[in-house]
């Protein structure tokens, strides 16, 4: 008898759990049955999956080596149901969307109206969140799209890029550089700065600026959200570098740009490869580059006066 899928979530949910009185009660069935599943799911792959031990179970090493396999397959039958969903009903489904924080506040609201205008029955989903965390979740199948910041190094994530945005240095009003036009990476030896967690791009840009300098940054305070950073800048607490858009938005913080060299990052999409060609996500892609020519169109027009 083939392994059923209904096998397979069994297996994950005990490996879970450890117990299968605990994976009975999860999965709502009776734990006789429960059993049954493991066994028969045993016999079919000719290993024993399980070790049973006086309080719960424990995986084998045949079971540690097939579980990730059993959830792979798993993860694309849940795949396989969503998209034949969307393509059965193009009008309605849910599309899962990412965003750092810098974008949620600038792009993604623009992008979102124009989605939601063409795509009226569409639930969106949004994650906030730093650049490296949305790409581990478009790799997982946990967000379809998102706009982060490059670089991207996976391999199962395709990146298109939109524009270029300026990073500055923020400074509480008052700072003894707040005064200054531009500031240069080198002078920030002695300045006490502001870093926000681990899977920020900014965070590590500013790092890499630093080593680049030759100089190891007198970091003050690490690990918050940007939006905590920015806080705690405004409170005199520290610098930070971060993107201009964010910053000139932040009240009692002044955002003074960096030169020598400057520091840039460029804002991407960045979708799981093979996603092309799914409706709601290329209409979230043509929404997001509709509203990136929004955006730019006024800047063009001052320029032009």
């Amino acid at each position: 008898m083939p392994l059923s899928l209904r096998q397979l979530s069994y297996f994950a949910m005990v490996a879970d759990l450890e117990n299968l009185t605990l994976a009975a009660t999860e999965l709502h069935v009776a734990q006789p049955s429960l059993s049954v599943q493991i066994r028969l799911m045993e016999r079919e792959v000719g290993v024993a999956l399980f070790e049973r031990l006086p309080r719960g179970v424990a995986l084998t090493p045949a079971g540690r080596e097939l579980l990730p396999i059993a959830r792979q397959i798993l993860g694309d039958a849940e795949r396989l149901h969503r998209v034949a969903r969307e393509l059965a009903d193009t009008d309605g489904g849910t599309l899962r969307i990412g965003a750092t924080p810098s974008a949620s506040a600038v792009l993604a609201p623009e992008a979102t109206a124009r989605f939601h205008s063409a795509y009226p029955n569409v639930t969106l989903e949004f994650t906030e969140g730093g650049s490296e965390d949305l790409v581990r979740l478009l790799e997982t199948d946990d967000l379809d799209v998102a706009i982060v910041n490059l670089p991207v190094s996976s391999p199962s994530v395709t990146v298109d890029p939109l524009t270029t945005e300026q990073l500055v240095l923020a400074v509480r009003a008052g700072h003894p550089l707040s005064g200054q036009e531009r500031v240069e990476i080198a002078a920030l030896r002695e300045v006490a700065l502001v870093l926000p967690r681990a899977g920020y791009s900014v965070r590590t840009a500013a790092l890499a600026a630093c080593r680049r300098a030759r100089f190891t940054p007198r970091v003050v305070a690490s690990g918050g959200e940007l939006s905590g950073v920015l806080g705690l800048v405004a409170r005199g607490v520290g610098a930070a570098i971060v993107p201009a858009s964010v910053a000139s938005a932040t009240p009692g913080v002044v955002a003074i740009p960096i030169a020598h060299p400057p520091l840039t990052r460029t804002i991407a999409l960045a979708r799981r490869s093979g996603s092309r060609g799914r409706s709601t996500v290329d209409g979230f892609v043509h929404a997001v580059h509709d509203a990136v020519r929004a955006q730019r169109a006024p800047e063009h027009r001052a320029h032009a006066g």
